[in-house]
C-alpha cells in the first residue's frame, strides 16, 4: 500500500496489460497521457478501497513483516512496489467479492515483473475473499477460511521475449515523446 499515487515517468508491475497490450485503444492512450504527466487517474472505487485497508491486516495474519518494498530500476524505468515479502518470497495481496474466483493470468504477469525486479525466485498470490460485511467495515478480523494462496513460478522466458522487447519499446517511445503503437 504505497501513499503516493503519482504514476508518471515510472511502468509498473501493475501497468502489465498496457505494457504488453494492445497500443490502439482509448484506455491505452489515457494511460499513456498519465505515464508521460499530461493526466492523473485518482480513481478509487469500494473494491480498491477494501483491499487497500485489507492488505495489510491479510500480510499481517501470515506473519509477514516486511511490507510496501519499492524497487526501482532506472535504467528501464521500472518501479516494482511489493505489498510484502520475506527475505526470500514475494506476497502480493488480492481481494475479490465473487465466487468462483479465478486467478487472470495479468496477476501472474504481474508477479513475473515483481520477482524479476526484485531477484526473488518464489512468490505467492494471496487471495482474500471479502463479504459484504468487509466493505461495510474496513476492520474486521481477517479470516484465515477465506485466504487462499496461489505459489507462482517465475517465467524467464517471457520475461526475455514479451515484456522486456515491449517495456523497452515504451521507454524508446516515451524519450522520443512519440505515442506508442501496436508493432506488429
Amino acid at each position: 500500500m504505497i501513499s503516493s499515487s503519482y504514476r508518471a515517468d515510472w511502468f509498473g508491475a501493475s501497468d502489465i496489460n498496457y505494457i504488453i497490450g494492445n497500443k490502439e485503444t482509448k484506455s491505452f492512450e489515457k494511460w499513456w497521457l498519465e505515464k508521460i504527466g499530461l493526466n492523473r487517474n485518482d480513481f478509487l472505487n469500494e473494491a480498491m478501497a477494501a483491499g487497500t485497508h485489507y492488505e495489510h491486516r491479510i500480510l499481517d495474519s501470515l506473519h509477514i513483516e516486511e511490507k510496501d518494498r519499492q524497487i526501482l530500476i532506472p535504467d528501464l524505468r521500472l518501479r516494482v512496489n511489493l505489498d510484502g515479502n520475506t527475505e526470500d518470497t514475494i506476497y502480493e495481496v488480492k481481494t475479490y467479492k465473487k465466487e468462483p474466483f479465478k486467478l487472470p493470468i495479468r496477476y501472474k504477469r504481474q508477479v513475473w515483473v515483481q520477482m524479476f525486479a526484485s531477484g526473488l525466485n518464489k512468490a505467492n498470490i494471496v487471495c482474500y475473499r471479502l463479504t459484504d460485511d468487509d466493505y461495510r467495515n474496513f476492520f474486521n478480523e481477517i479470516d484465515k477460511n477465506r485466504l487462499t494462496i496461489y505459489p507462482i513460478e517465475p517465467n524467464p522466458q517471457w520475461i526475455e521475449q514479451t515484456f522486456l522487447p515491449e517495456l523497452r519499446y515504451l521507454i524508446e517511445c516515451y524519450k522520443e515523446g512519440r505515442l506508442p503503437r501496436n508493432r506488429s
